[in-house]
């Protein structure tokens, strides 16, 4: 088996029990309202190679946002945002390409395309992935304060996590 794969396959259940173990029960409220969450899981989606096929992509973001939704008793909300993050991970790799292009063997990495690359791309899928979830929780426009104050204070938390998460484990894979 390729290491690159092996790797990815650990990675994708290691960030799946942490979310769900762990990440799960960690919510900050303020005044009854809970704004701040732990939202991790999108990075098994976003670290996989940068040639990876949608069609893999897709369905691996289905599975991790169904099994997600299984454990937090949401009817659908985890996977649809994770099937829609996945579809746009490909272009905003496109777009964030840089000027010589990607070789085969590039993974969205900070040890493999730096940290000013990385932060660029981790920001854009991260904060698209959980203002659609949080608007697909709420399934309102009337909530969105609440979706904005969610959005911006779980995005802030789950960046600097994921971040920091990329920094102590620098795999090259």
């Amino acid at each position: 088996m390729n290491k690159s794969i092996s790797t990815n396959i650990i990675r994708f259940i290691i960030i799946f029990f942490i979310q769900v173990w762990i990440f799960k029960y960690i919510t900050f409220s303020l005044g009854g309202f809970a704004f701040i969450h732990f939202l991790i899981y999108p990075a098994a989606i976003l670290l996989l190679p940068v040639k990876t096929p949608r069609a893999v992509l897709l369905c691996l973001a289905f599975l991790l946002g169904i099994l997600m939704d299984v454990f937090y008793d949401s009817l659908g909300v985890h996977a649809a945002a994770m099937v829609f993050t996945a579809y746009i991970r490909n272009t905003i790799i496109a777009f964030l390409e840089p000027f010589e292009g990607y070789s085969i063997n590039d993974i969205p990495t900070i040890k493999q395309m730096g940290t000013a690359w990385f932060v660029s791309y981790l920001s854009i899928a991260l904060l698209i992935h959980i203002f659609l979830y949080f608007s697909l929780e709420a399934f309102s426009y009337v909530f969105f304060f609440e979706i904005f104050l969610n959005t911006i204070f779980s995005f802030i938390v789950s960046f600097v996590v994921i971040l920091i998460s990329q920094f102590i484990f620098r795999t090259k894979y």
